[in-house]
């Protein structure tokens, strides 16, 4: 599909489209994955952080990759930064949904902290090399290699949490029940099937995220915005669709540790995007190629992430609008940086 030739309406059309395939592929995804979580025995934090993650991200892997391929560094790099900041304030959207009690108090688990803190490393990582000497290997700056490896131990450390938790949060009333350790008896094929079922449903939603992207770009471009806008905004809300549906709707079913897991695991995994675009983007290293503007989006989602733990640690019952101060200051902060980058 070659987006530039299409017309406006049809441009709309395709846009509208892919959303409507978004939103029901994405509710049938969030009841494969809760039911995953149950018979694998991966439970619902990690299951959303790995799996569920990826299978969201894939549609703005896709739509950075190829603007680093083109040469576009600015929009690469700012469409993953951009997709994290857009994706932690999505949190506070599935919070306004959950309306029985504030979303993080609810939610609180090991691997989710975990799952936090993890990303906020990795964008430290990422912060570091922007202002690194850029030396490369194969093409690919060597901070890349670190943030694999570091995604990687995080990822192994999350797993262990499950498996044999050092820290548990008070239960009340309105916590989120734990995973079993023991996973479900699943019957005869089950497995099987809801493995094919998630994976040709990640498909679809990844394939419907391609176009929403490309649409948005298009539709974007079109009103001559500048490039760190078009990749921290626009790209990155509309390629972070898949995470907000999937986010309320698992909100909607209950599986409140699956929606906070799936923002922050899809979260982490946005921060591969700069790895993948660094190895995509032939000009040298894209960390250090991009504008100061990045390394401002790069410290505004750390305070975003830092603030969503602190909600997590502190677990406020109710707050502004039922949502906590954590969710007040995560707007407010995601508002800043959009005034900062029309300003600029």
């Amino acid at each position: 599909m070659n987006v530039a030739q299409l017309g406006l309406p049809l441009t709309l059309a395709v846009f509208v489209a892919a959303a409507i395939a978004v939103l029901f592929a994405g509710l049938a995804l969030t009841a494969r994955a809760e039911r995953l979580a149950a018979v694998t025995g991966l439970g619902q934090a990690v299951l959303g952080a790995v799996f569920l993650g990826a299978a969201t991200s894939l549609s703005g892997t896709v739509t950075s990759v190829s603007a680093a391929w083109a040469g576009e560094a600015e929009i690469a790099y700012g469409n993953a930064i951009g997709g994290i900041a857009a994706q932690t304030t999505f949190l506070v959207i599935a919070d306004f949904v959950y309306r029985e009690v504030n979303l993080e108090h609810a939610a609180a688990s090991e691997a989710n902290l975990l799952q936090g803190v993890l990303l906020v490393v990795l964008l430290g990582l990422a912060q570091v090399a922007m202002f690194g000497p850029g030396w490369t290997l194969w093409g690919v700056d060597m901070a890349s290699f670190a943030l694999v490896a570091m995604y990687i131990f995080g990822v192994r450390l999350i797993a262990r949490a499950h498996q044999q938790p050092m820290w548990r949060p008070k239960q009340t009333q309105h916590t989120a029940a734990e995973d079993s350790d023991a996973p479900a008896k699943p019957e005869s094929g089950e497995l099987t099937r809801l493995w094919l079922s998630f994976g040709v449903l990640a498909l679809i939603v990844s394939i419907a995220g391609w176009a929403i992207a490309e649409t948005g770009v298009a539709l974007a471009e079109r009103t001559g915005i500048s490039k760190t806008l078009v990749g921290n905004v626009m790209t990155s809300v509309v390629t972070s669709m898949p995470e907000l549906v999937v986010a309320i709707a698992a909100v909607r079913r209950g599986a409140l540790t699956l929606a906070v897991g799936d923002i922050l695991g899809g979260n982490g995994f946005d921060v591969l995007f700069l790895v993948l675009s660094d190895i995509a983007y032939r000009a040298g290293s894209i960390h250090v190629a991009v504008s100061d503007k990045q390394a401002l989006w790069l410290s505004l989602s750390v305070l975003m992430v830092g603030v969503t733990l602190l909600g997590l640690l502190r677990r406020q019952r109710h707050g502004l609008g039922n949502v906590g101060f954590e969710g007040v200051l995560v707007l407010g902060l995601y508002a800043t940086g959009i005034v900062l980058i029309v300003l600029g």
